[in-house]
């Protein structure tokens, strides 16, 4: 028997219905593989919790996460606190605390599910953006001086290290040497930021000689939105710093057909910590509690989750499960279905219930 545990943050809006449907399908996937098992302990962390004690988890979070595979992540985000609150006071907190290092987010549209690119179908995008996600342009340094006078300045300081550039730059040469087509595009703003970006393009150039067999090649932030939008075939493995493969990303998941189906995988990939896996969805408070928000996205990202563990063979059952029930048309409103986070929940279930070894 392979047992994991799972620490599961449910967090806020959307993000407690996606990691329920989540979990029933990790339960379907285990009892229908046999010897897999996962053990899950849900934390109440989040703006409900930050409402109560004022703070968004309590200080020995981390110790208590420490101990777990993996977390499962669902969303953070409230109307009424301060998103630069709930987001520091969480997500982030994890992600640097446990130097998930890696943020790691694939793109592909999937069968029965329709991209606003014209002509573009399954197969025509398959991206894997990479995200340094440790520092860049939200390392957190900066501040504010002379509050509310005419005066005030704010400053927001990026920073790039040379550990930091080489470490991503490594991790996405690799990912792309272990895909089929072994591209990798590296996007930047050098042109204009000249000591940051122009490092991060010297350092790629450096990295690029440990890996001969990948095919690399440089684009300025501006333009790689042009390209991802008109030649999305000319495009692979992506990395970019924390900001621009922020925004990259989701552009990336909107011509996917929907921000409801894109996942992500924040990774240590020295495996000192647990990493932590969570839809790219954030709380989508319009549609909380209606039962239409799309778990596709969460199941994905429990697939990045089962190949970070090692268990491949799960992934692809996994996925090929959510591609059969999307392709037949369980599908919830934001990719054009009438179907609600239940019905594809169940539809999902059953597949993965009903799939041959």
């Amino acid at each position: 028997m392979r047992q994991y545990r799972i620490a599961a943050i449910p967090a806020d809006g959307i993000g407690p219905e996606v990691i329920q449907a989540g979990e029933a399908v990790l339960n379907a996937l285990a009892a229908r593989v046999g010897d897999l098992r996962f053990d899950v302990e849900t934390f109440d962390w989040g703006t409900d919790y930050y409402r109560r004690h004022g703070k968004m988890m309590p200080e020995d979070g981390l110790e208590r996460l420490r101990a777990f595979d993996a977390i499962y992540f669902g969303a953070v985000g409230a109307p009424d606190v301060p998103d630069h609150v709930t987001l520091w006071g969480l997500r982030l907190r994890i992600c640097q605390g446990f130097d998930q290092y890696a943020n790691v987010r694939p793109t592909r549209i999937i069968p029965g599910i329709t991209s606003p690119l014209r002509d573009a179908g399954p197969g025509d995008l398959d991206w894997v953006i990479v995200r340094e996600n440790s520092e860049g342009e939200y390392s957190g340094h900066g501040g504010r001086a002379h509050r509310g006078l005419p005066e005030e300045v704010g400053t927001e300081v990026a920073i790039f290290t040379r550990v930091g550039v080489t470490r991503i730059m490594r991790y996405a040469f690799k990912l792309a040497q272990a895909r089929p087509r072994k591209r990798l595009t590296v996007v930047t703003k050098s042109n204009a930021q000249r000591h940051g970006m122009v490092m991060w393009d010297e350092i790629a150039a450096e990295v690029a000689r440990e890996f001969p067999d990948v095919t690399w090649d440089k684009m300025l932030v501006d333009a790689m939105t042009v390209r991802m939008t008109r030649m999305p075939r000319s495009l692979d493995t992506i990395v970019a710093t924390n900001l621009h493969a922020d925004i990259l990303s989701d552009l990336a998941g909107a011509l996917a057909g929907s921000l409801g189906v894109a996942p992500t995988a924040n990774i240590d990939p020295e495996r000192r910590f647990p990493s932590m896996f969570e839809p790219i969805h954030g709380s989508a408070f319009d549609i909380a509690g209606k039962g239409i928000a799309n778990p596709v996205a969460s199941f994905w990202t429990a697939a990045q989750m089962l190949e970070h563990l090692n268990e491949p063979a799960a992934a692809e059952r996994l996925m090929g499960a959510v591609e059969r029930v999307c392709a037949a048309g369980v599908r919830t409103p934001d990719v054009g279905g009438t179907s609600t986070t239940r019905e594809v929940t169940d539809a999902v279930v059953a597949a993965i219930q009903g799939a041959n070894d």
